[in-house]
């Protein structure tokens, strides 16, 4: 019997998440997270996992998820095809700007680097694709892994984070602690950012308004269409961004994505 306070590292992890705010998680269950799932089934009641037929379903939900709360949607997949078959959603989430935590399972701490069964380094598979990448080591590592993986998701430039579980990690006994929940400010931009902006435009000839990027809402797309009609600006949203700026007005040129239209190229060559 355990000593007073003690908890598996899997129950830690989902005190963890409950202690961050999240409520809902999206899966594939896999045996290498079992001590997660047990914990998941133990707070039901307090976090509802979402089971999915395939990773990159779920890897979507999470990054649906995240965008439409502005908290890290949260994916659990299992190893090997079940993370490699998630990275497509954690491409999405990369390039979409959402804050994102995909949990994976991992091979145990001993087995590593053995070519154990669906063993993959996912520190190089993901590298590209995601803001931080990050093995626990330790049952106790995990409320601080857990508060930086939030952090780092919602900091910046919003992203996934990838953090990989060993099994035998979910496993240990620890009396650690679950962290204060994250919470990120944006920094509004200064007078000095203000002015710079206000300078450039007034010194321009053709100024074009490229828009683009993830994080908007509703209030910030209200603000960039009075900055538009203020300024009198032509805008151009990116792609997949169409959403940004009302498509019937008539400062719209259009969209600047895959073979964008003629008068959206010229528009931008032209500009100042």
């Amino acid at each position: 019997m355990g000593t007073p306070g003690e908890r598996t590292g899997g129950q830690l992890l989902v005190d963890c998440l409950l202690a961050q705010g999240v409520d809902t998680a999206f899966g594939v269950p896999g045996e290498s997270y079992l001590a997660v799932l047990d914990a998941l089934y133990d707070a039901a009641d307090r976090l509802r996992f979402v089971g999915c037929r395939q990773e990159g379903g779920a890897a979507y939900m999470a990054e649906a998820h995240g965008q439409l709360t502005g908290r890290p949607g949260v994916c659990l997949v299992t190893r090997g095809p079940g993370a490699t078959n998630a990275s497509i959603g954690v491409h999405a989430a990369r390039q979409n700007s959402t804050p994102m935590l995909l949990l994976v399972g991992q091979v145990e701490l001993e087995h590593r680097g053995l070519e154990a069964f669906q063993e993959v380094e996912y520190r190089s598979f993901f590298d590209d694709l995601a803001k931080w990448v990050v093995e626990v080591q330790s049952a106790d590592d995990i409320p601080a892994i857990v508060e930086r993986a939030m952090t780092v998701a919602c900091s910046d430039r919003p992203g996934p984070v990838v953090v990989s579980l060993p099994e035998d990690v979910l496993r240990e006994l620890t009396t650690a602690v679950p962290g204060p929940c994250v919470e990120v400010e944006e920094r509004p931009p200064s007078d000095g950012d203000i002015a710079s902006v206000c300078g450039v435009l007034a010194g321009a000839e053709r100024p074009v308004l490229l828009v683009g990027g993830g994080g908007w809402t509703d209030a910030g797309r209200v603000h960039l269409r009075s900055f538009a009609e203020r300024n009198d600006l032509p805008v151009v949203v990116t792609f997949r961004r169409h959403d940004l700026f009302d498509n019937t007005d008539d400062r719209y040129g259009g969209e600047a994505g895959v073979a964008k239209p003629a008068a959206v190229r010229r528009a931008l060559l032209e500009a100042d």
